[in-house]
């Protein structure tokens, strides 16, 4: 069943390769939408997509790049729209 989720990634997670380590994730996964560094130091996500494949990125954020230390995931399921035709990462 296709989902959509907001994935907020806090801690130690910029300056480290967060993004372009979702981004290489998620297409991986099949994954659609986009993920960008909010100015409070946290890493946030738009993702599209099967439910359980997301949940797969979801388990794979939770540990991050080698330099990374996460410290929780927060997600807020949402309804699918079908609006994104890639991944991308963005400002």
């Amino acid at each position: 069943m296709n989902a959509r989720a907001a994935i907020t990634v806090i801690g130690f997670v910029q300056g480290v390769g967060f993004r372009w380590f979702t981004h290489k994730r998620a297409t991986e996964l099949g994954l659609l939408g986009y993920v960008k560094n909010l100015d409070n130091g946290n890493v946030y996500a738009e993702v599209e997509g099967n439910r359980e494949t997301i949940d797969q990125l979801i388990e794979l954020l939770k540990s991050g790049p080698r330099f990374s230390k996460v410290s929780d995931v927060m997600v807020n399921w949402k309804e699918f729209q079908g609006e994104f035709l890639s991944f991308e990462i963005t400002h």
